[in-house]
This record gives structure tokens, sequence and C-alpha cells, in this order.
């Protein structure tokens, strides 16, 4: 069920994956569902981003909180996503263990130790559960 979703299954590349993580931060998924859609329909790529009007980005985040700090990050992420080498997501601006640990599960296919956040816990547990009924 696509609302069951997390929102990081419903991005379609690593930047926009980023861009999610800085806006889960504090805030709800549903919230975030709310926004990302538009946010991507203006801005697919960092470079789309980094180019557009900053003040609209800005507006359209504000439902989240933190909107001056919010698009700090997601600036400064996104300029640092351009020279990027895909490994640490934490080398990003604005991405901790939650949005490294998300990185390694949906990209890198890797189950990090000592995962905190709840949400991705629960999706582990539910693949895990998946995998071992379906060998």
């Amino acid at each position: 069920m696509l609302s069951n979703l997390m929102v990081q299954q419903q991005v379609e590349n690593k930047w926009q994956h980023m861009v999610a993580v800085i806006c889960l931060n504090l805030t709800t998924r549903q919230q975030v569902k709310k926004v990302l859609p538009k946010f991507f329909e203006l801005w697919p790529t960092p470079e789309a981003f980094l180019a557009g009007d900053h003040e609209v980005a800005r507006k359209l985040i504000t439902s989240l909180g933190m909107s001056n700090i919010r698009i700090v990050r997601l600036l400064k992420m996104s300029e640092d996503f351009l020279t990027w080498d895909g490994e640490d997501a934490t080398k990003l601006y604005g991405i901790g263990k939650y949005g490294s640990d998300s990185y390694r599960l949906f990209y890198k296919n890797e189950i990090p130790d000592n995962i905190q956040d709840h949400e991705l816990k629960r999706y582990v547990k539910e693949e895990l559960l998946y995998e071992n009924n379906h060998m």
C-alpha cells in the first residue's frame, strides 16, 4: 500500500533521498509526503534546486517547521552532493546517522549496526521476515 511506504521508497534518486532525510528531521512522514511531490516537480535534481528560487523552496517547506534551517541544510547538502563519491552519506552537510543508515539500507543494500530510528527498524524487520518466508 503506497501510503504505508516509507518516504525513502518514494523518491527517484540519491539526491532526492537526501532531501527527504533533511525534510524528515523533527517532523512526520505524513507531513513530508505532502511536500516532496511538489518539491521534486519544481526541482528534480540538485542542479535545478541550486539554480532555483530558494524563497519559493523555503515557503514550500514551511509546513515542516524550521524552514530557515532546513533551506540552509538543503542548499549545502546539494552543493556537497555534486562532488560526493557516494560512499559515506555523513560526508553530506546535514546528513547524520539516520540519513546514513537509510542510505545504506536503500542504496547500498546493507543493514547498518545499531539502527536507532524506529521506522528503519520496522522496515528491516519486515524485509527480513519477507525474505525468510520466501526462501
